[in-house]
């Protein structure tokens, strides 16, 4: 028997949710330990089987579903990557950042007035002065990948040059790669040792360790890779770049939180989750949004501690908020990002 989920904090019509504290205390690391990874079994079957679980448990309704869905557009990493992209992508982008939904909707919702954004706008490091530009006063941060990204194998003095001139382009977060291969070899004090130097080049910027998960071959590299990142001082462990063969999944994603869960217990240090890649639908979103509640409680349905990566996801989120307001699907086309 499925019950239904509660209502995410923030996302009701009775209660206007503040801004996002993005000035949230950060992940200060700590030497590696191997002790809190090293031996950890992770049984592959049991992971599959309680993710599979999750969505089934749960049943998300009508005015429900809909609060969730705005919580989840809160959390979105509204992102383009493509070799393409130019000024006038990134501010219509940017636009649609500052209003994701139209007033009309929010109306609808019962939240005339609310003052809803996105997460944070991610894009590539030259773009991120138009982005600067595009959002000035609106508080959404920038948010940049680099070192290499996607592969990650540029020389290590390149990739943190790459990071300090995104910042100083005005990124607020970088997204950074991890060398795959140190996983690979289990040679976790390179791992450290590079996302540690990352960290510092990213000064005042919060960094994203994206794992490339599905390039880590077994669950059991994905939670030490996820461990050692957050000892080097990552704010956020980050599931993929998007451009691998296999992106983000429910199963790399338990497992993911359940390090988050095992280094709080450990250090009293919270740290965010950003799932990425292939993430497209409003289904996708309500079940992320529940592997969060489920595993490491509301806290982690916020913006502050919870994102998600995503370009097309927003636009059928519309979608279903307008099915929810007006009884009718509308035409994707009708929902453009950018």
């Amino acid at each position: 028997m499925t019950r239904e989920a509660p209502l995410p904090p923030a996302a009701t019509a009775a209660t206007a949710a503040p801004p996002p504290d993005h000035n949230r205390g950060r992940n200060p690391g700590m030497d590696l330990d191997l002790a809190l990874f090293e031996g950890h079994a992770v049984n592959r079957s049991a992971a599959e089987r309680r993710a599979d679980t999750l969505t089934a448990r749960r049943s998300v309704k009508q005015a429900a579903q809909a609060a969730w869905l705005v919580q989840a557009i809160r959390c979105i990493d509204l992102t383009t990557l493509s070799g393409d992209d130019t000024e006038g992508r990134i501010r219509r982008l940017c636009a649609k950042a500052r209003q994701p939904l139209a007033p009309w909707m929010l109306e609808g919702l019962g939240l005339p007035g609310l003052r809803l954004t996105v997460g944070a706008v991610c894009v590539y490091p030259t773009m991120v002065p138009h982005a600067v530009a595009a959002l000035g006063g609106s508080g959404i941060p920038v948010a940049s990948v680099a070192t290499g990204f996607p592969a990650g194998l540029t020389p290590l003095p390149l990739r943190l040059a790459e990071i300090r001139h995104a910042v100083a382009a005005g990124a607020d977060e970088i997204d950074i790669v991890i060398t795959r291969a140190h996983v690979l070899r289990r040679d976790w004090r390179a791992l450290h040792d590079e996302v540690r130097a990352m960290r510092e080049a990213c000064g005042a910027a919060r960094l994203k360790a994206i794992l490339a998960t599905g390039e880590l071959e077994t669950l059991r590299n994905v939670y030490c890779a996820a461990m050692v990142a957050m000892q080097a001082g990552a704010d956020f462990v980050k599931t993929s770049t998007g451009k691998e063969t296999v992106n983000a999944t429910l199963p790399v994603g338990l497992v993911m939180v359940r390090a988050i869960r095992d280094y709080e217990m450990a250090t009293g240090h919270r740290v965010g989750f950003k799932p990425a890649g292939g993430l497209r639908t409003a289904r996708d979103a309500l079940s992320w949004l529940i592997l969060m509640r489920e595993e490491l409680g509301p806290d982690w349905m916020r913006p502050e501690l919870f994102r998600l990566g995503a370009s097309t996801m927003l636009a059928d989120i519309e979608r279903q908020i307008a099915h929810h307001v007006t009884g009718r699907y509308s035409a994707s086309h009708r929902h453009a990002i950018a």
